[in-house]
């Protein structure tokens, strides 16, 4: 299941198996931090994934102590969250497209092996401010 993932990522977003693995692992790692509901739903359709994420936040020096989750999931510290996500992904090597396809890749697999809708957009998986998302409309003068 998660080699299909790391696989189908790593075409749709032009990335070696390597990279793809380690781009779904901070990935994952991103939104477990936050606590975003997506994640517990990606984790417990693909058991393996939680295992990634936790790889990947050890190996880049990421929080994993109880204390820094519960800083993680303030609304400051899910900015950091997501600030130090793409800084990860331009240091394992990725380039703004690649990063661009990341996500959809990811949503598109999860939506056609689980069925599972919502996890196409960065919103999905990570949180900036949970509660806050309403849609804007803009309206020309």
């Amino acid at each position: 299941m998660l080699k299909n993932l790391i696989k189908t990522t790593a075409t749709a977003a032009n990335l070696t198996q390597v990279k793809a693995r380690q781009a779904v692992g901070i990935v994952l790692s991103a939104a477990d931090s936050q606590g975003a509901p997506m994640a517990e739903k990606v984790f417990s359709r693909m058991p393996a994934a939680r295992t990634l994420a936790a790889d990947s936040a050890r190996e880049t020096g990421a929080g994993v102590g109880e204390i820094a989750r519960l800083i993680e999931q303030t609304p400051g510290g899910r900015r950091y969250v997501s600030q130090r996500m793409f800084s990860r992904l331009h240091k394992v090597g990725l380039d703004h497209t690649q990063i661009a396809a990341l996500l959809p890749a990811i949503g598109d697999y999860m939506r056609q092996t689980y069925q599972m809708d919502a996890v196409g957009h960065l919103g999905d998986l990570i949180v900036a401010e949970p509660g806050t998302a309403t849609r804007a409309t803009a309206v020309a003068a």
